[in-house]
């Protein structure tokens, strides 16, 4: 007659670093403990350690990121067991109640296998969803990649064009490039006269915001170069290059914006995210929904996502002592499209302005204030995402109750 197979059960305490693994059977025994770098390359060994064992699933506290992508991708049933039911669970393993990797990668896989069927498992998001995060993602890469190009030229305009910078508003500005390719360097513009500016700028239909006159004052009183003809030629040539680079790093920033505004309009929750003040039918909108997927399951609660957005600080007490620190890890592609929106959300939401200032009034640095005006829009969003719906100041509460005093 066949034995049965035996069941195995897998616990991953996630950390910056390093992941403690643990695997227990169906008495709750250890098989197996180890601990994998955080890099994608071991992501792909412990799938597959994971699925030689025969595990039956894999507990984790956090339910996002590209540890449980990978997990999900290798076919691996993955469920998420809350950070605060991890702390309340603590105590039943241990009298002290003390944090440990290794005990909570335990803790994770004994309760998989004795409440697993209370738990629900994460599914992958929809393929639009995906597209759409590759989408914002691979925008903001290419929008790295041009604010990096444009301080590379702009060191090389502090050698041979120091005129040249702050000229426009935007060292990238149509405008500005095409005067860069017209006079690469001080020595190709000495010859310039106010006539040949205004000509030049007429034909590119420069609006003429700054007189011509003040313009060529600033180009003439700029500090000199110092370099010879020859260095100033060369130096041209890699000017040239560097304009070429950002001209492409933007076409494709704009190409990917437009398929990004396309895919969002038929995406199925554009309507929760779009309806946000400020968030638009753009990239903003789409980053937020992008960055939070949409498998409802995947946070049971706003706190589980404002914990993995960054939102939220981490409290350490002990004893007498209670300390309440930033949350260094989190997801930061979630975090930065969180902040982003709600920094601009208050200059269209004067619940959202009332909430910064109040917070600037506390705390007196920007950067806290609107951390905690996130958090305070991660409440909002989420209930949004839950129910489907869109936003609507006239059912937001909050929002009633400060236009009602």
């Amino acid at each position: 007659m066949t034995q049965p197979a035996t069941l195995h059960y897998a616990g991953v305490d996630w950390a910056t670093r390093t992941h403690a693994v643990c695997v227990v059977d169906q008495t709750g025994a250890i098989r197996a403990r180890f601990e994998v770098p955080n890099t994608g390359k071991s992501f792909t060994g412990l799938c597959r350690r994971l699925a030689k064992l025969k595990v039956a699933g894999v507990a984790i506290e956090r339910p996002d990121g590209p540890l449980v992508e990978a997990m999900l991708e290798g076919g691996l049933k993955v469920v998420v067991v809350a950070p605060r039911q991890v702390k309340a669970l603590r105590s039943r393993y241990r009298a002290s109640g003390a944090k440990s990797d290794p005990a909570d990668a335990y803790l994770l896989a004994d309760v998989l296998r004795t409440d697993g069927h209370r738990l629900t498992p994460l599914t992958p998001d929809s393929d639009p969803t995906k597209i759409l995060r590759a989408l914002t993602r691979t925008r903001k890469d290419l929008q790295e990649a041009r604010v990096a190009l444009v301080n590379q030229l702009t060191s090389q305009l502090e050698r041979c064009f120091p005129g040249a910078i702050g000229l426009f508003a935007e060292l990238h500005s149509p405008i500005a490039v095409a005067f860069l390719r017209r006079y690469p360097t001080s020595h190709a513009a000495a010859t310039l006269t106010q006539a040949k500016l205004a000509a030049f700028l007429r034909r590119l239909h420069y609006p003429g915001r700054t007189p011509v006159a003040t313009l060529l004052s600033r180009i003439q009183t700029a500090p000199l170069s110092g370099i010879s003809p020859a260095e100033a030629a060369g130096r041209a040539v890699c000017v040239a290059a560097l304009l070429d680079a950002i001209q492409i790093t933007a076409r494709q920033e704009r190409e990917l914006e437009a398929e990004i505004i396309e895919r969002l309009e038929v995406h199925a929750d554009a309507k929760v995210f779009t309806s946000l003040p400020k968030a638009g039918h753009g990239v903003r909108a789409a980053a937020l929904l992008a960055e939070l997927g949409d498998v409802r399951a995947r946070f049971p609660d706003n706190d589980c996502l404002a914990a993995l957005a960054g939102a939220a600080p981490v409290t350490i007490t002990s004893g007498k002592r209670r300390v309440v620190k930033f949350r260094w890890a989190c997801d930061k592609k979630l975090r930065n499209a969180l902040i982003d929106f709600a920094d601009d959300s208050r200059h269209a939401s004067p619940w959202a302005a009332k909430i910064y200032a109040d917070a600037l009034a506390r705390t007196g640095r920007h950067p806290h204030a609107v951390r905690i005006l996130a958090r305070a829009w991660i409440r909002v969003i989420w209930r949004l995402w839950q129910d489907g719906v869109a936003y609507d100041p006239a059912k937001h509460r909050g929002a009633v109750r400060l236009l009602a005093a």
